[in-house]
């Protein structure tokens, strides 16, 4: 759930360079300061005026994103990719092998990354879901196991490979895709990532760490949950993030800059 801020197995990964769009249907690349709207607890609220919405893939249908296409907006399939959750329909689908320890949310337990032939087909299951509900793009969450205390070794090198190997599923099928969080590895991962999602760089003060992801032309999508907007949005708004306080449990409730 979001809200939180070579070793080992597994083949393949992902190579150096961006993968193109399938031919004939060219990727969205969304442009700093965009104003969005992050929602990932209950139904998805369509009222709010703005061009970009980030929903839960699993709670939403195709109907869902069809509504907001219809209002103009862009939408973005929120996907867990580094943590198990007991509450989504493929849980069977992960063997006991990749779960780690828990990650401080009810039900979900840390994936050891480093298992990329048993992960990838799952993942690729769960973004061929976000096409077909006719997403844009994808969110995929905690992707920063490596600086974690996951109950496995992994390294800034593994999750890497894995980021990479994420970024490439996406793009396989037309998505667009966000890098979440993982400041430290943003100059080997911003060739992958077509925007970035933050959350709390604000109040660590590492906002400007995100430069690269504008500087290229890429959006970045930033919430702050503690810090009042008096004190961030000023930075954010000559920094160009596209940046809005939320609550923790991520409903409809935003203060945008």
């Amino acid at each position: 759930m979001a809200g939180c801020s070579g070793t080992g197995g597994g083949d393949g990964g992902g190579g150096d360079g961006a993968t193109p769009p399938p031919k004939g249907k060219p990727r969205w690349q969304p442009r700093p300061g965009l104003a969005w709207q992050w929602q990932l607890d209950g139904p998805v609220d369509p009222s709010v005026d703005v061009p970009v919405y980030d929903i839960d893939g699993f709670e939403n249908t195709a109907a869902d994103v069809a509504r907001l296409h219809r209002d103009g907006r862009k939408v973005i399939c929120y996907i867990n990719v580094g943590a198990w959750e007991d509450f989504r329909p493929d849980h069977a689908d992960f063997p006991r092998s990749v779960l780690g320890g828990a990650n401080g949310w009810s039900g979900e337990r840390w994936l050891d990354i480093r298992k990329i032939s048993v992960l990838r087909p799952i993942m690729e299951h769960r973004f061929d879901m976000c096409a077909e509900k006719g997403f844009d793009a994808v969110e995929p969450d905690l992707v920063e196991g490596y600086s974690n205390d996951t109950g496995f070794p992994l390294t800034a090198r593994d999750q890497l490979r894995y980021n990479r190997m994420i970024a490439d599923i996406a793009h396989a099928r037309g998505l667009s895709v966000g890098l979440k969080n993982d400041l430290p590895q943003i100059p080997q991962l911003l060739p992958h990532f077509d925007f970035a999602v933050n959350e709390e760089c604000a109040e660590f003060d590492e906002c400007a760490r995100l430069s690269p992801f504008i500087k290229a032309g890429k959006a970045v999508f930033h919430v702050e949950y503690a810090e009042p907007n008096s004190t961030f949005c000023t930075e954010s708004r000559r920094l160009n993030l596209s940046s809005m306080r939320k609550r923790l449990e991520l409903g409809v409730w935003r203060k945008p800059c």
